[in-house]
């Protein structure tokens, strides 16, 4: 018999099944973030009596549209709301069976995105692998990460980490309520992309979230992504209050003044505006890579990896890029990531494609510092503490714009969830004819360290070898998937030489 209605500790839910997977959509997992509570951290939700329908996405969270990015990623039809904390299940089945969880903490540079993206459809995985998925959505921008500090009193400390508390939040639901839809609450793999990823990082580090998670997976991001400053959040924050006419202390103001306004006033500060985790010493108590260090995510296995060439992507946003020469294109990302050593400057002059445009060339600077590095410090701070370390690269390049694109950052993401027929995917991907058969080896890869905290199985070419800091194999997925030695290793070595 479909049992489609399952007894949580709120209240009985009502799902639907699409085709041999369950699906329940719209859960709420904490009180809505408003009125009096808006920029406090998340509450439990409230009960309700009956059953209550879960045939249909809840609300995203408040963001700006993103024509491009929601165009390419997948396109959301909710509503954006501060109502929107919620999340979506995907089972086989809610038979009381202990299956594996994979848990979901989408990207979007903590700005905009959701887990109700039809990219992030958990279908394939739960049918392909008989495990327990979940979506979650959580606060982002200004709603989620307004660094509010001392200005508005002690109760809003914690405002700007609204979004990573969202995520322990939506992770506590789930430990405490997963086995209704035929999930293991002992066995839950974290896993995400970009913000989403960055977001793994963090909750490793996190003593709020110890024993929440068993295993996880951080697709191009670590905790060094998008973290900020203190000092660099509060001058934000200064700046989004007084455009939006808020002065500090003026709670009233601060509560009252309606969503869309505040989030016009926020954008209209330009893009220079960057969101994501402060380490304020209340939530964040310190770098999450310098925790990782230290032990605090010890024995916990990763999976762990980069797409070959992610800076591409932003191209699409900032065609500027492309139309700078060698030594302006040099100039901007001395500006915007540090000085460039020498030794790396060489190196990424001596190993270019001798037919690739400029910008290509450099912006593999970009590539390394914004994403690579922070994966290879994380990589290196698990293995020291014993724990399993798996390190991919993606490799296979979009034959869309031109080529411009070639193996760019979010390009994985429908591969994993093999989620290729997705509308808008083949805009993104192409056609080419090894798409089918990387993406099988990804999916299965990705379910199988979900099952047992190792990637490998008959659905990979090669064995995938175990990153340590004496050897550092990556596994390659392309058309040739196969394993190479410490791949980025001349490389990382061109920038020890940074002062």
């Amino acid at each position: 018999m479909e049992r489609t209605v399952v007894e949580t500790r709120y209240g009985r839910l009502r799902g639907v099944v699409n085709g041999s997977v369950f699906v329940w959509k719209g859960i709420p997992y904490a009180k809505a973030p408003v009125g009096e509570r808006r920029f406090l951290p998340p509450e439990p939700p409230d009960a309700w009596d009956g059953v209550r329908e879960a045939a249909a996405f809840g609300p995203v969270v408040m963001q700006p549209s993103d024509p491009i990015f929601s165009g390419l990623l997948g396109r959301m039809s909710e509503a954006p709301s501060e109502d929107g904390l919620y999340l979506n299940i995907w089972s086989p089945a809610a038979d009381g069976k202990k299956r594996p969880v994979l848990f979901w903490i989408h990207g979007g540079a903590f700005l905009f995105g959701s887990g109700s993206s039809p990219w992030y459809d958990g279908t394939a995985l739960a049918k392909h692998g008989d495990v327990v998925v979940v979506t979650i959505n959580y606060r982002m921008n200004v709603f989620g990460f307004l660094h509010l500090g001392d200005l508005f009193g002690e109760a809003y400390a914690q405002a700007g980490n609204l979004g990573i508390l969202d995520q322990v939040a939506a992770l506590r639901w789930v430990k405490e309520n997963i086995e209704a839809f035929g999930g293991d609450p002992d066995n839950i793999t974290i896993f995400g992309e970009s913000a989403g990823a960055a977001s793994v990082g963090v909750l490793l580090s996190l003593s709020e979230a110890s024993g929440l998670f068993r295993r996880a997976i951080l697709q191009s991001g670590s905790g060094a992504l998008l973290l900020r400053s203190p000092k660099t959040a509060m001058a934000m924050t200064e700046r989004i209050l007084e455009r939006a006419g808020i002065r500090p202390g003026d709670r009233g103001r601060l509560l009252s003044i309606p969503a869309e306004e505040l989030l016009r006033s926020a954008l209209s500060l330009g893009p220079g505006i960057m969101y994501g985790p402060v380490v304020d010493g209340r939530v964040l108590r310190r770098h999450p890579i310098e925790a990782l260090c230290d032990g605090a995510a010890s024995g916990i296995p990763i999976l762990i990896g980069v797409t070959k060439d992610e800076y591409n992507l932003f191209t699409l946003t900032d065609p500027s890029w492309m139309k700078l020469g060698e030594h302006e294109l040099l100039d901007r990302i001395n500006r915007e990531v540090g000085p460039v050593p020498e030794a790396a400057i060489r190196y990424y002059a001596e190993t270019a494609e001798p037919s690739a445009p400029d910008w290509q060339t450099w912006l593999r600077i970009m590539t390394y510092r914004v994403f690579v590095e922070g994966m290879l410090r994380t990589a290196d701070a698990q293995a020291a503490h014993g724990a399993d370390v798996y390190m991919y690269r993606f490799d296979y390049e979009t034959p869309v714009f031109g080529g411009q694109l070639k193996a760019c950052h979010a390009l994985e993401l429908p591969f994993v969830f093999h989620n290729l027929h997705q509308p808008g995917v083949a805009n993104f991907v192409g056609n080419r004819p090894e798409r089918e058969a990387i993406a099988n080896e990804m999916h299965y890869a990705w379910l199988s360290f979900a099952r047992t905290g190792d990637p490998n199985g008959a659905h990979l070419p090669e064995k995938w070898p175990i990153y340590t800091n004496e050897r550092k194999p990556v596994f390659v997925f392309s058309a040739a998937s196969h394993v190479e030695d410490d791949p980025f290793g001349c490389e990382r070595a061109a920038w020890m030489t940074r002062a």
